[in-house]
């Protein structure tokens, strides 16, 4: 019989003892225990732990310490194990810059990130101008691409800095109708998104655009374009 084990098949005797298993048990503790009573500086190191379970990371999630600590609440849903149906709804109790850190979270899921900036974007109307100017230097290209259609330069100029807002996402801004004639002036005047050849078409087609950018624009196109991407009304003006 191997040393450290006792094996029983009658009854009263003991059962077979594995101290490996007896130890992994201690250091795994179950479900209930192992938030039972936690307090913040608890639950974030056990945070720390990429293995963590998910029947733990749920445990977690609803116990009284992630919803008194924000910090708790935000590792909760920036864990990588934590299941999308437990996420998910904790991200409408989060501060709005607690859901931006969960977008630029890399080990998220796309579509837990897809969901923060929902929530962040409903959220846009109703937060005042110095949070919508922070979120627009630091948040997603989406986040940030929603901010171009405010009417304040304050907000569209750190946007259009935003290192995460691509051509596409501008692109879908300039081709929408109801964006401020502020984006317009921005863009046309920007050192870098002026100078995209899809940029400064979409720059001349709308009648938004500073006539005098158009017509410094007008300058690199072939006559024949810009019969074909002028309105009407500023045909006679520049050409």
């Amino acid at each position: 019989m191997t040393s450290g084990m006792m094996r029983s098949s009658q009854p009263g005797e003991s059962r077979v003892s594995d101290p490996d298993a007896d130890l992994k048990r201690k250091e795994q503790p179950a479900q209930g225990s192992a938030v039972s009573g936690i307090d913040e500086d608890a639950a974030l190191r056990q945070l720390k732990n990429a293995e963590l379970s998910a029947e733990i990371l749920a445990a977690l999630a609803r116990s009284p310490v992630t919803a008194k600590s924000r910090k708790v609440m935000l590792a909760v849903v920036q864990h990588a194990r934590t299941p999308r149906h437990v996420s998910i709804p904790l991200l409408r109790r989060m501060f709005t810059f607690d859901v931006m850190q969960v977008t630029l979270t890399p080990v998220v899921a796309a579509d837990v990130k897809r969901s923060a900036e929902d929530q962040m974007i409903v959220r846009l109307e109703s937060i005042p101008v110095g949070q919508k100017i922070t979120l627009a230097r630091r948040a997603s290209g989406r986040v940030a691409a929603e901010l171009l259609y405010e009417s304040d330069t304050r907000v569209v100029s750190p946007a259009l800095e935003n290192p995460q807002l691509t051509e596409a996402l501008l692109m879908k801004a300039l081709m929408t109708p109801a964006s401020a004639e502020v984006l317009f002036s921005l863009v046309s005047q920007h050192a870098k998104w002026s100078l995209r050849r899809e940029i400064q078409v979409a720059l001349l087609r709308s009648e938004k655009t500073p006539i005098e950018r158009v017509r410094q624009l007008a300058k690199h196109f072939p006559e024949k374009l810009l019969r074909d991407i002028l309105p009407q009304n500023r045909k006679n003006m520049i050409m």
